[in-house]
């Protein structure tokens, strides 16, 4: 095995693919997950919109992108990786330049689907699938540098976006993103491009095929993988989603600007890029399924906690403690795609499961609006967020004995 490593190094332009991949994450998966955050004040100012209304903008978004992701993450296990983002870049950013002058709900919720469907939707899962078909090993560090990027974008994206509506309003703000997006999306698209195959032998081409598929595939088969993982993310991002769509509403109900509770939400998710990247490695080290696990615990014990702060002192210490250990959900998610499943399955299965996590990116948020609007308080809201994540938790245990026990009869046979 040593030898057929020497005779086949992984490429060096891998780190290229994982830098151009996580700032087009940033861009795209910051506007589409939870941009509109920064929204729900300055659209009630102007049309008097409700924020479970407008919640519903960030929900119509994220549903096209679940669903463009299984989509696209079919296309992409056929098509040339590079044509498929290509129209990503393109959608989205000409649905922020369209959004920038909706006067009407419908206007902005039709934008953002598609914007997800055909846009972000051609993006992620594509993106993702390539990153980790890439490396043959370490790919836990790979997708963790390149999910966070997501996590930069989650930050930055509604800080930007506070800033310049603070500066020029909404509709500017919104068509000066668009214009960035056109311009940045289809430049980094052009460096992305599929892993080289080998094809000096048979044996080579055997052997390559081999090491990159290394893991647990084979123990469960990749529907029911899809639909596992899928179950367990559409509750961990119910819960992830609430503090992300509606931690600088809250903010602001407690006195505190638009710009400082963005800055917060800011903080927050620049220590989530430190956090991704350590539990990417951390899957590494101890499995993917494992790291998922405590990931998602730690975002489970805490959420609850965020409606207990008073300060912005206070929020931006919680800040640091809560964006280290929720941003390893993410990449938990995605490593364990790509260690449970084959290659010729990892983008279609991932397109699935990214339709359950967005759609629970989607539940989220509306919730929160919702409970918000009917009992005028964020108690219930992340309560519920803290339910949801105690189930997941319950199933991807459910997930790592089931591996375990499959892992230990195969060796029992060999």
């Amino acid at each position: 095995m040593s030898s057929i490593r020497e005779a086949v190094p992984e490429p060096v332009y891998r780190w290229v693919i994982v830098s151009a991949s996580a700032l087009m994450l940033a861009l795209s998966m910051g506007m589409m997950v939870n941009g509109t955050s920064v929204f729900f004040i300055p659209l009630f100012e102007e049309f008097g919109w409700q924020r479970g209304a407008v919640s519903l903008i960030n929900t119509s978004g994220l549903a096209g992108l679940a669903i463009g992701g299984i989509l696209m993450g079919r296309i992409a296990d056929k098509t040339p990786i590079r044509r498929v983002i290509l129209v990503g870049a393109v959608v989205i950013g000409l649905c922020m330049l369209g959004a920038s002058q909706a006067s009407a709900l419908w206007q902005l919720y039709a934008l953002f689907f598609i914007a997800g469907f055909l846009g972000a939707g051609a993006i992620f899962a594509p993106l993702i699938a390539n990153v980790g078909n890439w490396f043959k090993t370490g790919s836990g560090l790979a997708l963790g540098i390149a999910s966070a990027g997501q996590a930069l974008g989650q930050g930055g994206m509604p800080y930007v976006m506070a800033l310049l509506i603070g500066a020029l309003g909404w509709r500017d703000a919104l068509l000066s993103v668009g214009l960035t997006m056109l311009v940045l999306l289809i430049s980094l698209a052009m460096l992305i491009k599929q892993p080289p195959k080998h094809r000096t032998s048979s044996d080579t081409v055997a052997a390559d095929d081999l090491l990159a598929d290394t893991g647990d595939t084979g123990l469960i088969a990749p529907n029911a993988i899809a639909l596992w993982l899928g179950a367990a993310a559409i509750l961990c991002c119910t819960c992830m989603a609430v503090p992300l769509m509606h931690l600088v509403p809250l903010m602001q109900d407690r006195g505190i600007s638009l710009e400082d509770a963005g800055s917060v939400l800011f903080v927050m998710l620049i220590v989530a890029i430190a956090g991704r990247i350590a539990f990417g490695k951390l899957a590494d080290m101890i499995g993917a399924i494992r790291a998922y696990w405590i990931a998602s615990c730690f975002q489970t014990v805490l959420v609850f906690f965020f409606i207990q702060i008073d300060t912005l002192y206070g929020y931006y210490i919680f800040a640091v403690i809560y964006g280290f250990g929720y941003a390893g959900v993410m990449t938990g998610i995605l490593v364990c795609v790509r260690v449970l499943t084959p290659l010729s399955n990892r983008a279609s299965v991932l397109g699935i499961v990214l339709f359950f996590a967005f759609m629970g990116h989607a539940i989220g948020g509306y919730q929160g609006g919702f409970f918000f609007d009917l009992t005028g308080n964020y108690t219930l809201t992340y309560a519920n967020a803290a339910f949801a994540g105690i189930l997941n938790l319950i199933l991807i245990g459910a997930l790592y004995i089931t591996t375990n026990r499959r892992r230990a009869a195969l060796e029992i046979a060999a």
